[in-house]
């Protein structure tokens, strides 16, 4: 079974906790060890991830020492995919013995220019903040910023991945045994000129709806939506909250799920799923159990 699995940020790193390399590393060993057991179960795999905290990180580095210089989203996005990709990389190998080859590919995804999303900023990025300190730092840097839960973030557009160019090459890749990491961040955004040409843009792409792009593109039969929830819950955060153990895609279509986490998630996990094709949206530890149907929430016809 070729298995695309999507990390998500929560995964990597957990809300409240400092963006360190260390606290990372020790959240990717983590991961890398659910990972491995994906690969030691027979499938072959293709690995994805959100890189929000980071790249948000990145941007307040770049502002605090020349804001006239700051580098652009895309290239962060590729900063990001680099250094997360070289973390999980690292991590799975040692997970695994060095028996598997293990690759990170920095991978482009084809946006479009007139997106509505590049007037509607959504897409959460960096750390959390008070409600005060995020407006005064949205002031003085010209951020879009809105609520996440109980706290205050910087929103950025993230337009609706097109199409990846870069699949043939991970398609080689996986020909030829290779373990791939790719699609870092959701894909580093580009336009298309009119020539063919390609030019990054200023956006942060969805990673779950790059990886269910990707896995559709790649034919896979399995999409894993790894998070820090055991599964989608009908009533979260209630006295009733139940969890759901199977949803058709139609049926995960309608549900009421928040926008910033769990819908797309949903939405994503919905438009992959055809034929004999499988999703699910669990906890990162659960992730063999998921594909399994013994964990998490499974979206199926």
């Amino acid at each position: 079974m070729l298995v695309v699995a999507a990390l998500g940020g929560n995964a990597l790193l957990r809300r409240g906790e400092p963006l360190t390399a260390d606290m990372q590393r020790t959240n990717v060993a983590t991961a890398a060890l659910a990972l491995a057991g994906i690969v030691r179960a027979g499938h072959r795999l293709v690995i994805t991830h959100g890189n929000g905290p980071q790249v948000g990180l990145l941007a307040l580095q770049g502002a605090a020492y020349k804001p006239d210089e700051a580098y652009p989203l895309d290239v962060l996005g590729a900063e990001t995919a680099g250094m997360i990709g070289y973390l999980i990389e690292q991590e799975l190998e040692n997970a695994l013995n060095h028996d598997r080859p293990v690759a990170t590919l920095l991978t482009q995804v084809i946006v479009d220019g007139d997106d509505p999303a590049f007037g509607k900023p959504t897409k959460f990025v960096g750390p959390v903040y008070e409600q005060m300190q995020a407006e005064a730092l949205a002031k003085a840097g010209g951020w879009a910023i809105a609520p996440d839960g109980d706290r205050w973030r910087r929103v950025v557009a993230s337009p609706k991945p097109l199409e990846i160019p870069d699949t043939r090459v991970i398609q080689l890749l996986l020909e030829a045994g290779v373990i791939v990491i790719c699609t870092g961040g959701g894909g580093i955004p580009v336009l298309r000129r009119a020539d063919g040409s390609l030019m990054g843009v200023e956006a942060v792409v969805d990673k779950d709806a790059s990886s269910a792009l990707l896995a559709t593109s790649l034919g896979a039969d399995a999409l894993l939506l790894l998070t820090d929830v055991d599964a989608v819950y009908r009533d979260f955060g209630t006295d009733t909250a139940r969890a759901i153990p199977v949803v058709t895609p139609d049926e995960a279509r309608l549900l009421d799920a928040p926008a910033g986490s769990m819908a797309p998630k949903l939405s994503a996990a919905a438009g992959f799923v055809t034929g004999k094709k499988i999703a699910a949206i669990g906890r990162l530890q659960d992730a063999v159990q998921l594909l399994n149907g013994g964990a998490g929430t499974r979206i199926a016809l």
